[in-house]
């Protein structure tokens, strides 16, 4: 098992704009364009990408999402102290 992933994600403020942005991204939305579009984050600019990353250098709840995803798998919304985060698993 890999102890370090490679994650993108969306942050939004509400969960009414996480929700909005999941069903984009199921109606096949592009994850980076809609990173660039909407997160909140500052990697928003770079279509969400994190890099590389491994536990206990994320939010908690991120973190546990993010470790559990398979390769190419996209999160539903989860909240975190920053607020809501659409995270897909990059590698």
């Amino acid at each position: 098992m890999s102890t370090k992933i490679r994650a993108s994600h969306i942050l939004l403020e509400k969960q009414s704009q996480a929700l909005k942005v999941a069903e984009e991204l199921k109606a096949g939305g592009n994850f980076s364009e809609l990173a660039k579009k909407y997160s909140t984050c500052p990697s928003g600019k770079r279509g969400g990408d994190l890099g590389q990353f491994g536990r206990g250098q994320m939010a908690k709840g991120f973190e546990q999402a993010a470790f559990a995803l398979k390769p190419g798998q996209t999160s539903d919304p989860i909240k975190t102290q920053f607020g809501y985060h659409i995270i897909k698993r990059t590698g």
